[in-house]
């Protein structure tokens, strides 16, 4: 209906600008404070431009009912430009200046896609220069000419000048053709764009369509054609590639790898102007509608043209199409944010428009509406002209003055120019300020219809009084403007019914409308299922007044209904925020004031329950006709409590908030959804049957609590939010998030896991970026999470080395203060987390102190020393030495990857001090004579070793190690210590970073060692990648690959051998088959090298190389080459050959061998050299490939006579290959190991050993070195197949061996008898014992890795401090010793081997049972290699943190491994932090114990390496695993046994002070009370509680209330021992105020005057009806004794009310309020918490009944039935009421 003209057209108002100050730009006053007049400044002119702060920030998320605040009254940034400076500043304060190296032509600002930050693009002539807001900058060269850039949503939008003739050069290049570019990303090429025309695609090549305007926000841009003289508004949407290449077939495009095309779609264009508009801009219409709007200068018109935006799911702009157009006439014009500047329109913020007429008037327009004009101020307020003295003629000029122009628009301020070319930074005065103005505007902008909203609009706006709404700043004033105009509505319409019934009362039509059969006819059709709708086109209103003369009265009465249903769905919203009370009285008062004057008493009576003071001005009529009832939240929640969501009243939801999606009451909407979700509503797309709109995020559901909770998370709605509603409503929420809390779906959102109190499993779900950043810095957790756990901080414990007590980590013997602080490269091992591994024992003090080799060892003399004194300390020092070289290789796998280096240190090498010191004399140093030796022999390997061990404590980092600090810590003179950091930096594949150009400059260094170091750390970092440069780069350091070997390319075979080695680690397992032909030849090739001694080394490397490349491929990798077999085991030196012909064939490798020959004597190889490597080969290839006849060939010789033309060395390495083999049969059984030696072994040792004589028969010693060898070779088997397990079975076997070897060469007391034969040590040297002893207790620290297990750690401390004459102490036992401490606490007790095939291959060339006799001795085996072990490991450590402290903590799993062979399914317990199992096994990891939450965590078996360090798939977050602990229980440090923890003895004990003699307890309860807190601090992390506490203690020494602290302590117990913190405030809440109720029910004085607590207690009490009648299924979470307590208590305040019974029968039968304010507060509460209906519904049930009920029959079925929620008890007052009228 359109309104009246007598309605239509109030007087447009006049508001005054307020004037800022004069407006300069900030930049020309820095420029004059950077120095220098204005002469000194550069010539050219300047820029600039005004922004919202906003728009250069990080993007936080918005709640969609907020918007974000403004940033103060002027908070606008400037940008200036001139020349090639820009100066950004904010205020007056420059906040960045910025210097291009050419001269700026443009600068904007523009978000990319894939950068969350602002970015500010800077144009130049042939550069575009885009800065981060830190200042990093991105270069981009144009080859072509831009004349302008534009940001768009996802990029930024070149404009080119011209084609520059380069159309015809390259037709093919769309980028170069095309006349618009969009640039996505600062390192991506700028891509061409496309136009729709006709549904083709083709590229867009119009150099006159000139961009006058782009969006930031929808992907729009307006352009003007010269030559067509048009202006057009184009859409740009993203086509895929495919599409362009299919519709058009004819243009060439290139295929290139961006599959994304831009394609403009011209959406409207018009012909309306010579010449472009000079300004494009995007603004709101009325109704929300975004217009373009153009500023056509010479027409001095503004043209708006209305698109409708379709916004798709995807949050992709859909369709958007023009709709209307329209021009004001304007001369100058600007988007401001005047109007509604909270509101937001999907993206866009609600934007107005400022227009200067070409009459110089300021007028602002919201759409096609004026609303109101502005004036500058008559006088100027001090201080904002300094410059000007303001006498009464200035005054006067001034308000002469016009407005020339407006410029520089930022939110709801802009530049004026006035006439007198002064420039003027104005305010608009952002309004409303009040927040309950801005919900009142929204609401009926969204509920009025547009014709009424407009209306409204220009009634608010054209109010001209002085204490309007915008000429006051009080938010009180704004409020009573609001309502002035809606009650001079009120009352234009009560006089004009009012005029109206004294005329025409007696027409058919009133007398109709007043009669009895009217009443029934609107019962019935209010209870049928087709209600009355009053709100829109209702029928019952347009009859009201059907006369042509009353169409003005009509109007306004429509109004006035839409209004009031509109502000009464603000009203039933606002209560459900218990922070808006008063907003809420005053919105009453006003919504009263409007339904009496509409004769709607059935709402006045509503409210004036809600707020009774309303009484006070209103006195609604008893008589009156039938009414509507209003809708009532509160009611609907109640009846979907008790009956269900679908058998609730859908009317007692406003109409507004059934709405698809509004603003204004959003906050209601969700509730409800909430509540309808909870309670059986069926979802129909986002629509629920309650009518309601609900958003759910993804996530599996099991139950309707579930189901809740991932629609409170898609709404946004947290902790924060569920606290600010009303008690009872949130308590019904609260049940849904505790009964999702014990165990929720693995696939939710970790929003929805900090929502249920689960934020340990948040903290999973987002992965291991949060170790670094902090839990909350995620802004959409933070908006979902409880407030006041924001702030807290996790306490911190000592993590490194210097906050450990000294005289812990400093043993006896380093007593002396000035060895105390020398670096040793372990200081980082002590955290909080290995303090937690190995409790309070000091075994890592004890490691660091027997690895440290930067301190003199103590030498234990005579205090009187002689000249043979001298000689002993020289010999001592020797043995020293010997083992201070072994221990970098020890100290490498102790600290493997425990800590991370910055990137702008240089990395620190611990010292290799080779001096003693003499403690007997004072400590004097004794330094080593090396005169006799040589010193390189001692330091150059040794110092190798030390690199590699300081490299390897560097954890591979998450992104990749800088090649720039590789290279920084690249010495100037190459060094060996260097020379093992690259080694340890390919172990770790940080070497992947070094381009061939740095690999080249190493080698090119001439330093044969740095080479080996580099070429093993290149392959070991490319390991399986065949890369082809690393390949030609190792190939060229083996000389028989070259065609003819000239001498100046002898390379030192050590050199040769790293490079074979680097060969089969680069095509490790590829099988790869010219390289293992070649790898086949190199095995028996004679050594062209320097050193022939080291040719048995090479054959070891280049076997173990082909062992790498056909790793565990077993028969497959040889279908290529019969004969390959029956080489290698010609190599081993086997008689049977089964290929005859073949084998004199030379290999295809040594074809190309030239002049190397094989090493042979005729045809006989040399088996000592080549079977090592061989043999080695052969166990890799065949790994784990249970081939029965390969182990048959490799067994061990049974006759006496092959005994004594075997190597006894050569013996192991053949039981460890043919176990390698059969590996399933390996069993950790001391049966196993004896059945690995042939009989004949096994009876002639027995029979030795008894008859302890020796036989002629047979060499005896053979027989006894074969023995030896077997055992061990079993042992090193045992070892490698149980690596990292941590099996009983073989660390006791192993242990055991160890023993009795140990006891062989030196009898210790053994409790069993011995498991081997007796008197070894006669036959066998006592270098093979010692050497065989090692292997085995190496074998056991593989077996026990990383467990820090005290037993094996003893042994190996026993062995490393035997003197030489306990042993043969040399080099190579002495590393065995440091690698075996080295790997019992792998990486501080963080890693553990792996058993996968190459992990084997690598412990197994680690483990070579040949060890070097001194520090540079290469002979047999490359000691490199002997660092091969790190390829094995894996950090399977896991450790527990608390998520609420961010500590580490101890914590019981129980982890479950999978079915394999040799065992069923296994579920076994472990304490963190602990060592999972490998994935191969690991089937699930449970937290359990009653401490923490309980937590999950599924895994598939799968035969794949453990997750590597930052693995976006890792379960395990990189081994951290948030926990989070139960209030109301210890963790495991503070109460080991759970003592502490029987948390309802200690609160008794401290608060349970009977009540009697309280006071006189007084003193002791407040000596307990002390306790309170801290007991509770102890239990509970959670900052409520503990404040809660506190307060309790504090309260209750002053206050002598036996009821309430008991209370207090029994709720603070209840809630800790259920661990259910949030319903503290529930308990407290709820108790208070039916407490207060009574206390000021006695002395008649009232601290609230609503009624509102008692509809949530109702809420409350219907919880509880539905949790007994199992509408709410798994029990509640409050005691229902409790509520019912509450109820009974208001009862009884009730029934002791005298006055109240006469109240009611006034109330009822006159619809008279009392008159007194308590006696209505009263009244109100009894009638709210009986539910009794309004007097007129009263009435007209009695009426219904009196016929049916017989005299002296009760009436109370009847009203039952008539008046369903009313209260039994109010049913019974209204029969009292009845019964003396009835005869």
């Amino acid at each position: 209906m359109p309104p009246p003209a007598s309605a239509v057209v109030p007087a447009i108002g006049s508001r005054r600008l307020t004037v800022l100050r004069e407006f300069r730009p900030h930049g020309l006053a820095a420029e004059e404070a950077d120095g220098g007049g204005p002469e000194a400044r550069p010539l050219q002119d300047y820029d600039y431009f005004l922004f919202d702060p906003s728009l250069a920030s990080s993007p936080a998320p918005v709640a969609e009912d907020e918007a974000p605040s403004s940033s103060g009254a002027d908070g606008d940034h400037e940008l200036f430009i001139r020349g090639n400076r820009i100066i950004w500043s904010t205020g007056s304060r420059v906040h960045k200046r910025y210097a291009s190296p050419n001269t700026v032509i443009m600068a904007c600002w523009c978000r990319m896609d894939a950068i969350s930050d602002a970015l500010l693009c800077v144009l130049q002539v042939d550069t575009l220069s885009i800065y981060d807001v830190t200042g990093e900058v991105v270069s981009i060269p144009l080859p072509y000419a831009v004349s302008s850039i534009w940001s768009l949503p996802f990029g930024l939008l070149l404009q080119k000048s011209t084609d520059g003739g380069l159309e015809a050069a390259s037709k093919s290049d769309g980028a170069v053709i095309s006349s618009h570019l969009i640039l996505k990303h600062p390192l991506e090429e700028p891509q061409a764009t496309y136009f729709e025309e006709r549904g083709r695609l083709n590229v867009m090549k119009d150099f006159d369509e000139k961009t006058l305007w782009t969006s930031d926000i929808i992907p729009l841009m307006a352009s003007y054609h010269k030559g067509k003289y048009q202006h057009s508004v184009w859409q740009i949407d993203g086509a895929t590639y495919q599409e362009a290449m299919d519709e058009n077939a004819m243009l060439s495009i290139p295929f290139d790898t961006s599959l994304h095309k831009f394609a403009f779609r011209k959406i409207w264009q018009g012909k309306c102007s010579q010449s472009a508009a000079s300004k494009v801009f995007l603004a709101t219409d009325i109704d929300g509608v975004p217009i373009i709007c153009f500023l056509l200068h010479e027409q001095k018109t503004l043209l708006a043209v209305r698109i409708q935006v379709d916004v798709t799911n995807d949050e992709v702009f859909g369709d958007i199409k023009p709709h209307v157009s329209w021009n004001i006439p304007a001369f100058a014009a600007a988007p401001v944010v005047v109007t509604r500047p909270r509101a937001w329109v999907g993206v866009l913020p609600f934007t107005d428009i400022l227009i200067l007429t070409p009459e110089n008037d300021l007028l602002l327009y919201s759409g096609k509406q004026c609303l109101c004009t502005y004036t500058l101020p008559t006088e100027f307020g001090n201080g904002i002209l300094a410059n000007y003295e303001l006498n009464s003629e200035v005054a006067e000029f001034y308000s002469n003055l016009k407005i020339t122009s407006i410029a520089d628009a930022v939110e709801g301020r802009a530049n004026v120019t006035c006439s007198n070319g002064l420039m003027l930074r104005c305010s608009l005065r952002k309004n409303p300020s009040s927040s309950l103005v801005s919900d009142c505007i929204t609401a009926m902008a969204e509920g009025l219809k547009s014709c009424f909203y407009s209306h409204f609009v220009s009634l608010l706006w054209g109010d001209n009084d002085a204490a309007g709404m915008c000429s006051s700043s009080h938010v009180d004033s704004e409020w009573g403007s609001f309502g002035y105009e809606i009650s001079k509505v009120c009352a234009k319409y009560g006089q004009t019914s009012q005029y109206k019934s004294s005329i025409s009362s007696s027409t058919a039509w009133e007398f109709l409308i007043s009669s009895k059969y009217h009443a029934q006819y609107r019962k019935r059709s209010l209870t049928s299922d087709m209600p009355m709708s009053y709100s829109t086109s209702s029928t019952g209103s347009h009859s009201f007044f059907q006369d042509e003369h009353n169409s003005d009265v009509s109007f306004y009465v429509l109004f006035m209904r839409e209004t009031l249903d509109t502000l009464h769905a603000l009203y039933e919203n606002l209560k459900l925020n218990s922070l808006r009370k008063q907003d809420l009285g005053s919105l009453a008062s006003l919504l009263c004031r409007v339904a009496s004057s509409l004769g709607e008493n059935g709402y006045v009576d509503y409210y004036c329950r809600d707020f009774p003071h309303n009484l006070v001005e209103f006195h609604p009529l008893a008589s009156a006709t039938a009414l509507r009832t209003p809708p009532c939240l509160f009611r609907w929640f109640e009846n979907c409590l008790y009956h269900g969501c679908d058998l609730s009243n859908l009317d007692d939801i406003p109409a507004l908030m059934r709405k698809q999606k509004g603003s204004a009451v959003s906050w209601g909407r969700k509730v409800v959804s909430f509540y309808s979700l909870l309670l059986g509503a069926e979802r129909k797309g986002k629509n629920l049957s309650s009518g309601v709109y609900c958003e759910v995020a993804s996530g599996s559901a099991r139950n309707t609590e579930e189901l809740t909770v991932l629609a409170m998370v898609a709404e946004n709605f947290g902790r924060q939010q569920l606290d600010l509603l009303p008690i009872g409503v949130s308590l019904v929420l609260r049940h849904a998030l505790d009964k999702c809390r014990e165990s929720p779906p693995d696939d939710w959102p970790a929003t929805a896991y900090v929502l249920v109190g689960r934020e340990d499993l948040a903290t999973a779900k987002m992965g291991s970026g949060r170790k670094e950043n902090g839990f909350w810095n995620n802004d959409n957790l933070t908006s979902i999470s409880v407030p006041y756990m924001l702030h807290l901080q996790p306490v911190t414990v000592p993590t490194t080395a210097s906050d450990v007590p000294t005289s812990e980590v400093l043993n006896s013997e380093d007593t002396d203060a000035v060895y105390r602080s020398v670096e040793d490269g372990m200081e980082h091992i002590f955290t909080s987390s290995t303090q937690l591994r190995y409790g309070h024992d000091l075994r890592l003090n004890e490691v660091r102190r027997l690895l440290c080799s930067a301190r003199p060892v103590a030498i234990q003399t005579s205090t009187n020393p002689t000249a043979s004194d001298q000689d002993l300390q020289q010999q001592q020092l020797w043995n020293f030495a010997q083992r201070t070289t072994a221990l970098p290789f020890g100290r490498g796998a102790f600290t493997l990857a425990t800590t991370y280096t910055l990137l702008t240190e240089a990395l620190v090498f611990p010292k290799l001090v080779l001096t003693g010191r003499l403690p007997a004399q004072q400590n004097a140093t004794v330094n080593l004579d090396l005169s006799t030796r040589s010193v390189s022999e001692f330091n150059s390997w040794a110092e190798f070793h030390n690199g590699v061990a300081a490299g390897l404590r560097l954890a591979p980092f998450q992104e990749k190690m800088l090649r720039t600090w590789i290279q920084y810590n690249r010495p100037s003179e190459p060094n060996f210590t260097h020379a093992g950091l690259l080694l340890a930096f390919g172990m770790h594949e940080h070497l992947r970073v070094l381009t061939m150009t740095d690999a080249y400059r190493y080698l090119s260094q001439d330093h044969d060692i740095t080479r080996l170091g580099l070429l093993l750390g290149l392959a070991a970092s490319h390991r399986g990648t065949m890369h082809p440069a690393i390949s030609k780069m190792l190939y060229f350091h083996v000389p028989s690959r070259h065609p003819s070997s000239p001498l100046e390319l002898e390379l030192p075979t050590l050199l040769q051998s790293a490079a074979v080695m680097g060969i089969g680690l680069l095509y490790e397992g590829s099988a790869h088959a010219l390289t293992m032909k070649i790898l086949l030849g190199e095995i028996g090739r004679r050594s062209g090298g320097d050193n022939v001694l080291e040719r048995e080394g090479y054959a070891v490397a280049a076997g173990s190389a082909l062992g790498f490349v056909a790793l565990g491929r077993g028969s497959d990798a040889f279908g290529f080459m019969d004969t390959f077999l029956d080489r290698l085991f010609q190599y081993i030196g086997n008689k049977e050959v089964y290929h005859e012909k073949h084998l004199n064939a030379p290999t295809g490798a040594d074809d190309q061998s030239g002049n190397t020959g094989q090493m042979m004597d005729g045809a006989q190889i040399n088996v000592d050299v080549t079977a090592p490597g061989a043999i080695i080969a052969l166990a890799l290839i065949f790994l784990k490939a249970e081939s029965e006849e390969i182990a048959a060939r490799l067994s061990v010789p049974d006759t006496h006579f092959d005994l004594q033309y075997v190597r006894p060395d050569f013996v192991m390495l053949r039981i460890i290959a043919r176990n390698l083999i059969l590996w399933s049969r390996i069993q950790p059984s001391k049966g196993w190991i004896e059945s690995q030696i042939p009989e004949t072994v096994k009876f002639g040792v027995s029979n030795m050993s008894e008859d302890g004589a020796d036989s002629d028969e047979f060499d005896a010693e053979a027989l006894f070195q074969a023995y030896v060898n077997i055992v061990t070779g079993a042992c090193i088997a045992l070892g490698l197949k149980y690596a990292g397990s941590r099996n009983g079975d073989a660390q006791e076997l192993l242990y055991n061996y160890t023993v009795h070897f140990l006891n062989e060469i030196k009898n210790i007391s053994v409790q069993t008898p011995s498991i081997l034969p007796k008197g070894l040590l006669r036959y066998v040297d006592r270098g093979t014992l010692e050497l065989c002893l090692h292997l085995i207790v190496l074998s056991l620290s593989l077996v026990m890795a990383g467990s820090g297990n005290l037993q094996t750690f003893r042994l190996l401390r026993y062995l490393r401090a035997r003197s030489s004459a306990e042993g043969q102490v040399n080099y190579g036992l002495q590393m065995a010793v440091s690698l075996g401490i080295g790997f019992l606490f792998l990486g501080g007790g963080t890693h553990t081997f792996s058993t996968s095939n190459s992990a084997i291959a690598a412990l197994l060339i680690t483990l070579y049972p040949r060890l070097p006799a001194g520090p540079n001795d290469n002979r047999c085996h490359l000691q490199a290699f002997r660092h091969l072990y790190v390829i094995a490991t894996e950090p399977r450590r896991l450790q527990t943190v608390d998520v609420d402290t961010g500590l580490p903590v101890y914590c019981p799993l129980e982890v479950t491994v999978a079915e394999t062979e040799y065992y069923d399914e296994t579920s076994y317990c472990e304490v963190t932090p602990c060592l999972l199992p490998e994935r191969s096994v690991l089937k699930s990891v449970r937290v359990c114990g009653p401490r923490y939450w309980p937590q999950v965590i599924k895994l598939t078996p799968e035969d794949k390496p453990w997750w590597r360090s930052g693995d976006k798939t890792d379960p395990f977050n990189g081994g951290v695993l948030y926990i989070k602990r139960k209030v109301g229980s210890c963790s495991y440090s503070d109460d080991p046994i759970g003592c502490q923890s029987l948390l309802s003895r200690a609160m008794h004990e401290v608060c349970d002070t009977p009540s009697a003699s309280c006071i006189a307890q007084l003193n002791s309860a407040s000596r307990s009370s002390f306790r309170v807190d801290q007991l509770v601090s102890t239990f509970s992390a959670n900052p409520s509680l503990i404040a809660f506490a506190k307060l309790c203690c504090e309260s209750w020494k002053e206050r002598y209330n036996s009821n309430f602290q008991e209370f207090c302590s029994q709720v603070l117990y209840e809630c800790m021992s259920k661990d259910r913190p949030a319903l503290l405030q529930v308990y407290i809440s709820f108790y208070t105020i039916i407490e207060s109720m009574w206390e000021h029910l006695k002395i008649g004085h009232f601290p609230f005057y609503d009624s509102l607590f008692l509809s949530s207690l109702k809420v409350a009490l219907a919880y509880s009806g539905a949790l007994v009648d199992g509408r709410i299924s798994n029990g509640g979470i409050i005691q229902t004794t409790f509520l019912e307590s509450l109820m009974k208590r208001v009862d009884n305040i009730f029934a002791e009310l005298p006055s109240l019974k006469a109240n009611l029968v006034n109330y009822l039968g006159r619809g008279k309020w009392p008159d007194t304010q308590n006696d209505m507060m009263l009244l109100s509460w009894y009638l709210q918490w009986y539910s009794i209906p309004p007097p007129h519904v009263v009435a007209s049930a009695i009426e219904k009944i009196k016929p049916r009920a017989p005299n002296r029959v009760s009436m109370l079925p009847l009203l039952r039935l008539l008046l369903p929620t009313t209260h039994l008890v109010g049913l019974m007052e209204i029969e009292k009421l009845q019964m003396p009228m009835r005869p």
